[in-house]
């Protein structure tokens, strides 16, 4: 063999041994190579995330010796209070069972509790939308025959929730309860309200009322106050400033407490259980000396008959 020819082979064996050991320290460093494996999980890390399974939850009631249940319940779109129309009528033998349950036993109630999430924005007059869920439903519930005072309602953060088409499934709960005397809870309720009404600085005309924290547990209690007493009425009184005419200012501040009425009906309260009437400019609680007195004289006071 001549020296030329082992020159050859000796560079051709060099440069296989390294490229041996090239990728075997690639290998061992984690460096990447084109092999069909990484080819593999890019492509699997680029692919579209699966859409999580929406939820649903049943029309169940179970307790004290009662058990019903059934796939259907009301259904609700997201950020919304009022319940999707047509109801089965698997739900109205839910709504009948809850009222055979009822009627089962004296001390026998059920606590309504009503789903949300944080995603959803709160349009109605309620704490949380949860609520406002659970008083629809009792709202029909009552409807149907049971009585107001044997059913609570509550409302409940889900955000596990997983929406179909802009609808949540079933987003309401029934707990059976023993009913007990609620007397002297109510009692100490009325002079809470009375104490603190609920007043609503708005124009008339408006298409929505802004709340705050504080008003819509206003609302809720006065709710629960009509619910559970028998004969409660709530009392919705509208006051001006003294601009003007006093008879046209009557006519203002009752078409102010008008409007308010027709929010309140809106968000589920009796149409039965609300008196309206004006004060026009005859009770100011600050000078109508300044713009600023004006505009608290100008309110709208809803409490407690």
């Amino acid at each position: 063999m001549t020296k030329k020819l082992m020159y050859l082979l000796g560079i051709i064996i060099t440069i296989l041994v390294g490229t041996y050991f090239f990728m075997k320290c690639c290998s061992c460093c984690g460096l990447p190579t084109s092999d069909t494996n990484s080819v593999s999980n890019t492509n699997e890390e680029t692919k579209t995330p699966v859409e999580p399974e929406a939820t649903s939850y049943p029309f169940s009631l179970k307790g004290n010796g009662f058990e019903f249940s059934n796939n259907d319940n009301f259904n609700f779109k997201t950020s919304e209070f009022k319940y999707q129309e047509p109801l089965s009528e698997n739900v109205n033998k839910g709504v009948a069972a809850l009222q055979q349950y009822l009627d089962k036993d004296a001390t026998n109630a059920v606590t309504i509790t009503g789903f949300y999430t944080d995603e959803e924005e709160n349009n109605s007059a309620y704490p949380n939308l949860g609520i406002a869920r659970a008083n629809a439903v009792k709202n029909y519930v009552v409807a149907s025959g049971v009585s107001s005072s044997k059913l609570n309602i509550a409302g409940q953060l889900m955000d596990s929730m997983v929406p179909k088409d802009s609808i949540y499934y079933g987003p309401v709960a029934y707990e059976p309860i023993v009913a007990e005397d609620n007397t002297a809870e109510m009692d100490a309720l009325y002079l809470k309200i009375k104490a603190n009404p609920l007043v609503l600085h708005f124009k008339t005309g408006e298409a929505a009322i802004n709340l705050t924290t504080e008003q819509r547990q206003k609302i809720a209690d006065i709710s629960t106050y009509l619910d559970k007493v028998e004969d409660a009425m709530c009392t919705v009184v509208g006051h001006t400033d003294n601009t003007g005419v006093r008879a046209n200012n009557i006519n203002l501040g009752l078409n102010r407490a008008e409007f308010a009425k027709q929010y309140l009906i809106g968000n589920g309260i009796s149409s039965a259980k609300i008196n309206t009437s004006s004060k026009g400019p005859d009770e100011p609680i600050a000078t109508n000396d300044t713009e600023e007195g004006k505009a608290q004289n100008r309110r709208t006071v809803v409490t407690l008959k």
